[in-house]
């Protein structure tokens, strides 16, 4: 059996941190959860995911200067912005993400995207 994809989680709402490690374990993900964009970084250097769902608005360091850092780091890493804000789409920053996705109820747009950058 192939190892696990490995998705960093990056969220400071519990809720959302549940709903979606529960979504993609149950998808056959190994998921890693980080609250804010410091732990975020930690967690990236000590054991880099295959792929990044990283919210914008954190406390702290925003999800757009923890993207460009992770880019820095690993230029190919597939990061999927996740924002409640539909705004932040025009945000130049976002750019440098493959995806950006509004967080909803509906995981579908966002299981989509993950399975698109992890499946074989």
């Amino acid at each position: 059996m192939a190892d696990k994809k490995k998705i960093l989680l990056v969220d400071d709402e519990e809720g959302i941190q549940l709903l979606y490690r529960e979504e993609f374990e149950d998808e056959g993900f190994s998921v890693t959860s980080a609250y804010n964009g410091e732990e975020a970084l930690d967690l990236f250097k000590e054991d880099p995911p295959d792929l990044v769902i990283l919210d914008i608005n954190m406390p702290g360091m925003n999800g757009i200067e923890v993207l460009r850092q992770m880019k820095e780091m690993k230029p190919d890493l597939p990061v999927i912005l996740s924002s409640a804000y539909q705004e932040y789409k025009q945000d130049f920053g976002t750019w440098a993400s493959e995806e950006y996705i509004v967080k909803s109820a509906n995981m579908d747009e966002l299981k989509a995207a993950v399975h698109k950058y992890l499946d074989d």
